[in-house]
């Protein structure tokens, strides 16, 4: 496997390959070099051998040919790299340093004759569109042309011959996809004819689509149970595998389908209806559902139809009369035509299966089937023939209502004639309404008193008055219409509403004082219009969903009613212009789908409207508001405010003090942004107080024993799985000035040095030495000298800075002796400075000749007045000029007082050893500090042995 770190892709590239056996050619450029005297004598034999050579030798280079198959991910950046021919071929450039597989040559002539080799395509062809070859290394990358395996191998995919540098090889039975190309390796005497094979791996990059959009399936009512029903135009998926279509479900099985998935010999999976429960066109004609498909990868893609389930009818519904009879009268003077009653039988059924056609039963005698005639189709009886005064007074019609297969259905006509001496009243209607073959349109909403007809009521006889009204129920009024006699006016008295009512059947009657009775049947019917809007049922729609949600996930199926009929209670459903982008609403099924994942943590709450729109002319519309709540997910992991925390802490810092506060926030919600903190390390010496984030240490701290501490705390936050993450912590310890200075050297108070007296005047004699454990100023260490005893003690100075002991000025005889310098060593602490004292004895003689003397002296308890004077480093050392007048009356007068202090002290000595006796030697703990110091004092300067200090 092969792959570099470079690929800007979460895809792993897998490269793998395959060489042939690499058969080197003859160097020709060897055997024709010539080596003696002699090779001119053998041309004609290499010549001869060239010929027989020749031929072999063009074998063999087709005999090097070589194969290499890669394989990586469709879809990667440019850049990638694929493979390196060079090193799955085992050829190494001369540039590398390598020499592997070449031909055996000597040492000069490969240095001479082996150039550096060069891949190159053996045409261009299409390669520059995938692929990139490295000319000198022979390395394959991706280009800027993105791989689309379907695009290659399920749209463009070709024969996948080797015709040229790169060409698309797919087989229908199988999943590979190649890109093949040919290379060509040069110089000649490394020649190769490489065929390269690049398989392209699938990953899942494309969603199951359905070819269409509605799937319309047809189940008879009659279906039994688990009736399978095949959904042509399944979804489709140009990726393969695992990542092309595994599965179906619907979104709402509406309690009587399921879904089942069959997978034939291919591979292809076919979703089917499986009927669950009985069904019945004549209470539900149809099912809408949404199908979705779904793809095996991860996460896995989505794709959806609506599907519409129609439930055809069968003949299983016969036509029924609303009446067993219906009685009907007729004037002996009616004109042939007239009607006389119309029967009508209803169907359940649709189609051929509801067509019902009209009959006389063979009951009805022939005298009244001549006389009146029924209309098989409409059931319509009228006049056929004029009364005469023979023809009976009562016919009983019995009429039957036949549909297909089935027992015809059974009413009876009664029509009785009434014979007429005078003629009736007449009627005589003139519409202002559209009127078709007697049925009136109104439409809905009309003014009041909109005018529908005038009727003209006339006595043929002339001898009769006649009256008139208006029988039936509804919003209408017949009124006579003056100046003018027998005229009247049918009018609406309100508001006509299609939703409440649709039709009214009235009646003008007419009759005269002789009782004769005249009706004219008015039908009214009004037609709808677009005065209702939609109406959805909830004008809220309070939606929650889980961030992170698949995409297209749904969210809710909306609902509007209208009352209008026809196109005009048609409802559509889009959403307002308040929607974000990525809401999706169906149209027809209102829908409602997100087509990306929610981030809680981006927005939590989203507010906008949809709009429920009706087809009619102008269109109605209202307005619903979805108010969608984004649910949290432990999506976060906790974050600290820097990923680097440091804290100054003093030393002796007091157990459980607080360091500082350790800031962490966790973008989920609830328990999902609840965080606990812990110290993963070093837990044995700190805590940190969970609800505060205050990180204190349970002991005291000292840096001079640790300075500084690196902690990592972990904080965990409370969701399911928990998340987790890491910051690390340093703890700086301040120093305070708890540390007095440690004088190194010398190491006692009972040290001396032998200072020779021709010691010049500003020479080094020795040097007091301490550390301090403190840093900083703390550190910082001054020496000065505090108090002083000798003969001319004055005569030696410190340096404040170094602690380097100097000779002021020249010795004289009268120097001579023990110099005692109590030097007081302090730092520059705050608030106070800490210091130590330390004894540096000066012996000054030309030799030591009695070293026992010299620590009875040592032991003597020194009358030193302290000098309180603090040091300052900032001083530097001084030099006293040397004058260089004579000195000699001055040495003199200093010879005589030198002679009588010795006395003095000699006898003052005496006095006090004998006081003492018995006391031997104290040790100054409060001017002394010993600590061993290895490596810096010189061996010389050892305890009790003079060292003689002159620059002569």
């Amino acid at each position: 496997m092969r792959g570099r770190g470079n690929a800007r892709s979460s895809r792993a590239l897998a490269v793998s390959w395959r060489p042939a056996t690499w058969h080197p050619r003859l160097d020709m450029g060897r055997l024709s070099r010539p080596r003696s005297s002699t090779s001119h004598r053998s041309l004609p034999h290499l010549f001869l051998f060239f010929l027989f050579v020749g031929p072999f030798n063009c074998l063999a280079s087709y005999s090097r040919a070589t194969e290499l198959l890669y394989s990586l991910n469709e879809g990667l950046p440019a850049g990638v790299l694929i493979g390196s021919l060079a090193e799955d071929l085992r050829l190494v450039p001369r540039a590398a340093g390598r020499q592997d597989q070449l031909p055996q040559l000597p040492e000069r002539t490969l240095a001479e004759r082996s150039p550096p080799l060069s891949f190159s395509l053996a045409s261009r062809g299409l390669s520059g569109q995938y692929v990139t070859l490295d000319n000198r290394s022979g390395e394959l990358h991706t280009s800027d042309q993105e791989i689309d395996r379907e695009a290659l191998c399920l749209e463009g995919g070709g024969g996948g011959a080797w015709g040229g540098s790169i060409s698309i090889s797919s087989s229908p039975s199988s999943d590979s996809c190649l890109l093949l190309l040919d290379v060509l390796v040069l110089p000649q005497e490394y020649f190769r004819f490489v065929k390269v094979k690049i398989a392209i791996r699938d990953i899942n990059d494309n969603a199951p689509q359905f070819p269409v959009s509605q799937i319309s399936v047809w189940v008879p009512e009659n279906a039994p149970v688990n009736t399978r029903l095949a959904i042509e135009h399944p979804a489709m998926d140009p990726d393969i595998g695992t990542n092309g279509v595994q599965t179906y479900r619907l979104l709402d099985y509406h309690r009587m389908f399921t879904l089942d998935v069959e997978e034939n010999e291919n591979g292809e999976r076919t979703p089917y209806l499986i009927v669950m429960g009985l069904l019945d066109r004549e209470t539900q004609d149809q099912y809408v559902s949404i199908i979705i498909a779904e793809d095996g990868g991860s996460p896995p893609l989505l794709g959806s139809a609506t599907l519409t389930i129609g439930i055809t009818d069968i003949n299983d519904n016969c036509p029924l009369f609303a009446d067993s009879q219906i009685n009907v009268t007729v004037f002996g003077n009616a004109t042939v035509g007239t009607p006389v009653a119309a029967v009508q039988a209803v169907d359940r059924d649709l189609g051929t299966n509801a067509q019902i056609t009209y009959s006389y039963s063979q009951k009805v005698p022939q005298a009244s089937k001549d006389l009146f005639h029924l209309d098989e189709t409409t059931g319509v009886i009228k006049l056929f023939s004029k009364i005469g005064g023979s023809v009976l007074q009562t016919h009983k019609l019995t009429i039957l209502a036949n549909g297909p297969g089935c027992i015809p259905a059974v009413t009876t006509a009664l029509v009785t004639i009434i014979k007429v001496i005078f003629r009736p009243p007449e009627i005589v209607p003139r519409y202002i309404a559209n009127e078709v073959d007697g049925v009136v349109y109104l439409k809905e909403l009309e003014p009041i008193n909109t005018p529908i007809a005038f009727f003209t009521i006339r006595d043929p006889e002339g001898k009769y008055k006649v009256n008139c009204y208006l029988d039936g129920e509804g919003p209408f009024r017949l009124s006579p219409y003056k100046p003018y006699s027998n005229e009247y006016l049918l009018e609406t008295t309100k508001l006509m509403d299609y939703e409440l009512q649709q039709f009214y059947e009235i009646a003008v009657v007419a009759w005269n004082s002789e009782g004769f009775h005249v009706k004219k049947i008015i039908k009214v019917q009004l037609l709808d219009d677009n005065d209702n809007a939609p109406i959805f049922l909830q004008p809220l729609l309070e939606l929650t969903i889980e961030e992170n949600n698949a995409p297209n996930a749904f969210l809710t199926k909306l609902y509007a009613t209208d009352a209008d009929s026809g196109e005009r209670g048609q409802v559509s459903y889009f959403l307002g212009p308040d929607a974000p982008s990525y809401f999706s609403l169906d149209s027809v099924t209102g829908i409602l789908t997100v087509s990306t994942q929610l981030d809680r943590e981006e927005k939590e709450k989203y507010r906008y409207t949809v709009r429920a729109v009706d087809s009619g002319k102008p269109p109605r519309e209202s307005v619903a508001t979805v108010a969608l709540t984004v649910l949290d997910k432990n999506d976060n992991s906790p974050r600290f405010i820097n990923k680097d925390f440091s804290f100054f802490v003093p030393e002796n810092f007091p157990g459980y003090g607080e360091i500082g506060v350790i800031s962490v926030t966790d973008a989920d919600a609830g328990r999902n942004g609840w965080v606990a903190l812990s110290v993963v390390n070093q837990s044995d010496i700190f805590v940190i107080d969970t609800g505060k984030g205050m990180l204190r240490a349970k002991v005291s701290l000292d840096r001079e024993q640790q300075s500084s501490y690196t902690l990592w705390v972990e904080a965990v936050d409370g969701g399911e799985p928990a998340l987790s993450s890491t910051a690390k912590i340093t703890i700086l310890l301040l120093d305070i000035n708890d540390n007095p200075p440690l004088v190194l050297f010398p190491q006692s108070n009972m040290s001396y040095l032998l200072v020779l007296p021709s010691t010049l005047p500003g020479s080094p004699v020795t040097e007091v030495y301490a550390v301090d454990k403190d840093t900083g100023m703390n550190a910082v260490i001054a020496y000065s000298i505090i108090g002083r005893r000798g003969p001319r003690p004055e005569s030696f100075r410190i340096d404040p800075k170094t602690g380097n002991i100097t000779l002021e000025e020249a010795l004289l005889q009268t120097d001579y002796g023990l110099h005692r310098l109590l030097v007081k060593v302090s730092d520059h602490g705050y608030p106070e400075p800490l210091h130590s004292t330390v004894m540096v004895n000066l012996f000054v003689n030309d030799t030591v000749s009695n070293e026992s003397y010299i620590e009875s002296l040592l032991r003597k308890e020194p009358e030193i007045n302290i000098e309180e004077k603090e040091p300052q480093i900032s001083i530097e050392p001084t030099h006293r000029k040397v004058e260089s007048v004579s000195c000699v009356p001055t040495l003199v007068a200093l010879s005589v007082i030198s002679l009588g202090s010795i006395t003095l002290v000699t006898g003052m000595g005496i006095y006090i050893c004998l006081r003492r006796g018995k006391k031997h030697h104290r040790e100054d703990e409060n001017l002394e500090v010993q600590i061993p110091l290895k490596g810096k004092i010189d061996l010389h300067m050892r305890e009790r042995k003079p060292v003689a200090i002159s620059n002569i």
